[in-house]
C-alpha cells in the first residue's frame, strides 16, 4: 500500500485505518474507569523500524501495546496534575490539525489556520480585558510562552545585552522561569524571588524592597512576574496592587495565567483574577483545565507589534503579508507550529461560554467539598481560591511526612486514585486538583475517607 493519501480517490486503506485506529481509542476510553490511572505494567512494541515498512493490522496492534501502557486522565481518580481527559471535539481537531499538515510558519501555508488563530487570540485577550491593540500567538506549553514573554519584557526594555539585568516573581512561582533565565543567557541570581504571604500571594511590600534594593545595587528591572494560580495550591498573586506598582515604576508585568488565567473567561470567577487586562503579557493554557489535548498555550500580549519587534528577523522565502497582520513566524520563537489553534477552536465552540463556565465553577466547587470533608485536627490543607489543594499532616515532623506521603500515595494507588507528592517549603504534601471531569462527589467522599485514616 501506498503510505500517503491520495490526492485524487478516496483512500480506502486510510478511511479503513483511521476507523480502526478510532475504535481502539473509543474503546480505551470506555474502559479506563475500571482500570487505574496508571498501568500496573506494559509492553512496548518493537521501536525501531523493520527492512519493510509493516502492515495497518501490526500497526494497530502495536498501538494498542502503547495504549494500554498509558496514564489515564480519564478515569475518576485521576487528580494528580493538571491533565484533564480530553474533549471529545478536541480529538477530532488534533486529528484534523494532523491530516491537513498545515504551517503555522506562514499566512500561504495555513490561509485559514492562520487567521484562526489571530482571531482566537484576539478573543481571549478581550475577554480577559486586554486593549485594542492585543494579540496573542500560539505556543507549545507554557513554559515557552512565559519564556518568550520574558525575551520580549527585556528586549522592551532596551536590556537584551545587560548581562546583570534582572527580573522578580515570587518564591512560588513556576519552575519554567528558572529555565527561561539559563536560556536567555542570565545566571540564577537574575531571578530576585519576592517571599509570599501566608496565602501563598506575593508579599507587594516584599516586591517594594525588592526593588529598591535592586536599584542601590545598580541593576535594572525589566519585568515583575505574577502568578494567577501557583502549582502546588492555586494561590493568585495581588494582581491589580501589583499592576499599579509596575505602572508607576514603568516596569514590564508578566502574568503567569498558565492555571488560573482560563477563569477570567466567566463573569462569575473573573473577579478572582480581577487585574489580568492590567497586564503587558498573559500566558494562558486551556489545556491544564479545559480539556483541550496538549499542547495548548496561548501568550496573549496588550501590544501585538510587541511580539513582531522582538522575534522578527524577515521571512524571505514566504510572501509578505498585506496590511497589520504577521506570519506566525514573526512573532515568536517557534517557526514551523501545527495549527494547534484548531482543536482549542474546536473545542471551545464544543462547550460554549455555559459549557466553560460550568467546568470553571464544578472545579472549584468540588475542591471545596473535599477541603471542607478532610479532617483538619489532622492535616494542614493549603490551597487558593482555585481548583488545586494540597495537605501535610499536622502532628508530623518533616521525614515523618515523607514517609507519609510515600506509604499513602501508594495505598491510594492501588485503591484507583493517584494524587501527586509535591515538596512545599521543605515538606512533602499530597496534593488533589479537581480538574477531572468524570470525578463525581463520591468518589471524593471515598477520597477523603482513604486520607482521613492514613494517620490513626
Amino acid at each position: 500500500m501506498d503510505p500517503f493519501a491520495s490526492p485524487h480517490n478516496l483512500d480506502r486503506e486510510l478511511h479503513s485505518l483511521l476507523a480502526e485506529a478510532s475504535s481502539s481509542l473509543c474503546d480505551w476510553l470506555a474502559e479506563s474507569g475500571g482500570q487505574g490511572p496508571m498501568p500496573d505494567s506494559f509492553d512496548l512494541p518493537e521501536v525501531s523500524p523493520a527492512k519493510k515498512g509493516v502492515s495497518n493490522k501490526v500497526i494497530l496492534s502495536e498501538l494498542k501495546l502503547l495504549m494500554n501502557g498509558s496514564y489515564r486522565p480519564s478515569h475518576p481518580g485521576s487528580l494528580a496534575h493538571l491533565d484533564p481527559p480530553p474533549l471529545s471535539a478536541s480529538i477530532v481537531g488534533e486529528l484534523i490539525c494532523a491530516g491537513l499538515n498545515n504551517n503555522l510558519l506562514a499566512e500561504e501555508l495555513s490561509p485559514s489556520l492562520s487567521f484562526l488563530e489571530r482571531k482566537l487570540c484576539k478573543w481571549f485577550c478581550q475577554k480577559l480585558g486586554l486593549g485594542d491593540f492585543s494579540g496573542g500567538v500560539a505556543a507549545s506549553g507554557g513554559s515557552l510562552s512565559n519564556l518568550m514573554a520574558l525575551v520580549m519584557a527585556r528586549n522592551f526594555a532596551g536590556l537584551e545585552s545587560d548581562a546583570s539585568a534582572v527580573f522578580f516573581a515570587s518564591d512560588d512561582c513556576h519552575v519554567s522561569f528558572s529555565k527561561a533565565l539559563r536560556i536567555m543567557g542570565l545566571k540564577d541570581e537574575s531571578l530576585l524571588k519576592v517571599p509570599t504571604d501566608e496565602n501563598g500571594e506575593l508579599n507587594i511590600s516584599g516586591l517594594r524592597s525588592t526593588l529598591e534594593k535592586t536599584k542601590t545595587e545598580g541593576k535594572k528591572c525589566f519585568a515583575v512576574v505574577a502568578t494567577a494560580g501557583t502549582t502546588v495550591r492555586g494561590a493568585i498573586d495581588p494582581l491589580s496592587e501589583i499592576a499599579r506598582f509596575c505602572k508607576k515604576e514603568k516596569i514590564w508585568l508578566h502574568v503567569d495565567g498558565a492555571i488560573g488565567g482560563v477563569y477570567g473567561l466567566s463573569t462569575i470567577t473573573s473577579e478572582m483574577v480581577q487585574g489580568l487586562g492590567s497586564a503587558d503579557s498573559i500566558t494562558v493554557n486551556p489545556q491544564k483545565l479545559l480539556g483541550i489535548p496538549k499542547t495548548s498555550s496561548l501568550l496573549l500580549v496588550a501590544n501585538k507589534n510587541n511580539l513582531y519587534s522582538t522575534f522578527s528577523t524577515g521571512l524571505p522565502y514566504a510572501e509578505p503579508i498585506t496590511g497589520n497582520d504577521f506570519h506566525g513566524g514573526e512573532i515568536g520563537i517557534q517557526g514551523t507550529r501545527s495549527a494547534e489553534a484548531l482543536k482549542l477552536w474546536i473545542g471551545l465552540r464544543q462547550l460554549g461560554e455555559e459549557g466553560i463556565e460550568k467546568i470553571l465553577l464544578d472545579s472549584i466547587e468540588k475542591r471545596c467539598y473535599l477541603e471542607s470533608i478532610i479532617d483538619s485536627s489532622k492535616f494542614k490543607i493549603i490551597s487558593g481560591p482555585l481548583h488545586l489543594l494540597a495537605l501535610t499532616p499536622i502532628n508530623y515532623t518533616s521525614s515523618q511526612a515523607y514517609d507519609w506521603s510515600i506509604k499513602t500515595r501508594n495505598s491510594l494507588l492501588v485503591n484507583k486514585f493517584m494524587l501527586s507528592r509535591p515538596m512545599y517549603r521543605d515538606r512533602y504534601y499530597l496534593k488533589a486538583v479537581m480538574g477531572n471531569p468524570n470525578t463525581k462527589f463520591e468518589h471524593l467522599e471515598i477520597l477523603a475517607n482513604l486520607i482521613n485514616h492514613s494517620i490513626v
